[in-house]
């Protein structure tokens, strides 16, 4: 099996140089992926708007890739301000608790002062 590259068409993996998701054999590697609407290219102030956004942008990726949430193995999940996390706990627990994935959270920068959340995912499909 080769390596297959899955793009959501959006300026930044133009510009930047990247895919929104790799598939390798059954592992998916999802990006960094932010709550831009990538038909608009506008992001919501809301945080929680963007986590959700965030789980959409990521699920399209995945149903490329040929894999769910059920399948994800790994999240990380970054935000500037650890305050804005805890609104964010029962959409993320709605997306990915069926499949309970190994989980980290950092508190750092983002590239963009308007994003205040990025979630990258691995997936292993059956």
């Amino acid at each position: 099996m080769g390596r297959e590259r899955v793009s959501q068409g959006s300026r930044f993996e133009r510009e930047i140089g990247y895919s929104r998701a790799v598939v390798d054999g059954r592992w998916v590697f999802v990006s960094g992926t932010t709550g831009y609407d990538y038909a608009t290219m506008t992001i919501s102030d809301d945080v929680v708007a963007q986590c959700r956004q965030t789980l959409a942008n990521i699920d399209d990726a995945l149903t490329r890739a040929g894999a769910s949430a059920d399948d994800v193995v790994r999240v990380r999940y970054l935000v500037p301000n650890a305050e804005d996390f805890e609104p964010c706990w029962p959409l993320l627990r709605d997306y990915f608790g069926p499949a309970a994935p190994a989980a980290t959270m950092m508190v750092l920068g983002l590239a963009d002062p308007a994003m205040k959340i990025e979630v990258e995912v691995t997936a292993l499909t059956p």
